[in-house]
């Protein structure tokens, strides 16, 4: 009988943006199930060796393999370098995907003040880094027939695709197109057994909201806001990743999941 502590053994998650927040969060969650994993990460050599150190000690604690890999996945060269060394060491097959990329630019949308204006190379790079990356991978994962029968696939978006956060717009753009890119891989891919869903996690005080102007009073508001009585945890999301790979989640597809306590029906 299987142990369902475990019942990810012999799987492997991909994870782009793994080195905190949320991705770091599912790194120890579904470690913790059995899952192998791929950390994907922009570090500089000091903060990478603190991330190494962490990520031996989780592989070690629940003995599974987990590999870094200090790469930028927006680089095409290097997205194909990485899969071609993964298909080498036959680490297949991939049960999820995990886009956790957090690269944008923050400006309003026209110069005010000594703040300069969002270019119209701000707004595309960011909606490749935050949106449209995520399809890149996909499609390069399963031309390699990397990905499990029944893979899944999961984004993340947020509240600020569709209400106005100061010098949010670039963000707020590519979280929208996500959620368009999300329906169609939703029916596109699953022939292919895959499950694309994004998770809209509540205000969670991550690095990538501290660099948000005036994130300390999005904090506030949540708070007062969230009838859980605080905000979210990357470890709230992690939970819900890792329900999201398990077999009964195996119907859920196309699927804006709110994580928050409740945060959003106020």
């Amino acid at each position: 009988m299987q142990n369902n502590n475990k019942q990810f053994s012999g799987n492997w998650a991909v994870i782009l943006g793994g080195s905190s927040g949320f991705g770091f969060a599912a790194v120890e969650k579904l470690a913790r199930h059995g899952m192998n994993i791929t950390v994907l990460y922009r570090e500089t050599a000091a903060a990478e060796r603190e991330l190494k150190a962490r990520l031996a000690e989780i592989a070690a604690v629940n003995q599974v393999t987990i590999d870094p890999y200090n790469i930028n996945a927006l680089d095409a060269v290097a997205r194909t370098a990485f899969i071609e060394q993964f298909a080498t060491g036959k680490k297949q097959k991939v049960k999820l995907l995990l886009h956790s990329i957090a690269r944008g630019n923050l400006k309003p949308l026209v110069k005010d003040g000594d703040k300069e204006a969002l270019t119209q190379e701000d707004i595309q790079l960011t909606t490749y880094a935050m949106a449209t990356s995520m399809l890149d991978w996909t499609k390069d994962l399963l031309a390699a027939d990397l990905f499990h029968t029944d893979g899944r696939i999961i984004g993340l978006t947020s509240e600020g695709s569709t209400k106005y956060w100061e010098g949010y717009a670039a963000v707020s753009i590519a979280k929208a197109s996500l959620e368009s890119l999300t329906t169609y891989m939703a029916v596109e891919l699953a022939k292919y057994g895959l499950k694309t869903n994004l998770i809209l996690a509540g205000i969670t005080a991550t690095p990538s909201l501290k660099r948000i102007p005036d994130s300390e009073r999005l904090i506030e508001h949540a708070m007062a806001r969230n009838p859980s009585g605080r905000i979210t945890k990357p470890e709230d999301v992690a939970n819900v990743i890792y329900l999201l790979c398990t077999d009964e989640a195996a119907w859920i597809n196309g699927t804006v999941i709110h994580v928050d306590g409740g945060e959003h029906c106020r």
